[in-house]
């Protein structure tokens, strides 16, 4: 497969492409959020410690607070982003592609600890090696995913060719993914458009850059353009 993306329908009908992160992103964003917390942490120790036993005291509370509700308070006042993942670009959501909201984000980050068994996140690591969203067992009882978040795709258009309609009969799906291709390969270097254009030879008889404007013409007749 050259794409790991997941197709969804949202509740409103629309269909929405996700990419599940894997586990060496997810790590390494757990890891920013990991040092932010320990730099939090450690410049209130300093502050709370003039305070004598009552500062202890009230360390340790936002201690617990910290490591248990700071990851649900970003997901779901933030989009679905703590900081360390915002700055790997992923984001937390539900199965159907909608926010995540407080129950799932509570349960997703309570069960951590039993990810974090037997020691390193092993069973979260083995739960995410063994399926094919990458879900730790949190993201499984809280039905939630972690996935890139796509840079929004703005002025796209469909390169100008002289409209050709397509020799065979396309269904819709199969309509959108060539529009959708010729809108994108403005992004794609040319040697990317042409492999991907080449599997769709079978549709354009021909390939290299001959296929690819082909497809773009074909895509031209199907958004109206005679």
């Amino acid at each position: 497969m050259l794409d790991t993306y997941r197709e969804i329908e949202t509740p409103e009908g629309v269909e929405l492409q996700l990419r599940a992160a894997g586990p060496v992103a997810r790590m390494l964003a757990f890891t920013i959020d990991l040092l932010l917390r320990g730099v939090i942490l450690f410049i209130l120790s300093i502050v709370l410690s003039v305070v004598g036993n009552f500062g202890q005291g009230l360390f340790l509370i936002v201690v617990f607070l910290t490591e248990w509700f700071y990851p649900v308070l970003f997901e779901v006042l933030r989009n679905g982003e703590t900081p360390g993942k915002r700055m790997f670009g992923l984001r937390v959501l539900n199965d159907n592609g909608t926010p995540v909201s407080w129950g799932p984000s509570l349960v997703r980050n309570l069960l951590r600890v039993v990810d974090f068994m037997p020691a390193f996140y092993g069973f979260g690591l083995a739960s995410m090696l063994l399926n094919r969203d990458f879900k730790r067992l949190g993201d499984l009882a809280a039905g939630t995913i972690v996935v890139y978040q796509e840079p929004a795709l703005r002025n796209l258009a469909i390169p100008d060719a002289p409209a050709l309609a397509p020799p065979l009969g396309l269904n819709l799906a199969e309509q959108r993914a060539l529009i959708t291709y010729a809108e994108r390969s403005q992004r794609l270097t040319e040697v990317r458009s042409e492999e991907l254009a080449d599997l769709l030879t079978s549709l354009t008889g021909v390939h290299g850059r001959v296929g690819m404007q082909r497809l773009y013409q074909m895509a031209n007749w199907l958004v109206g353009k005679r």
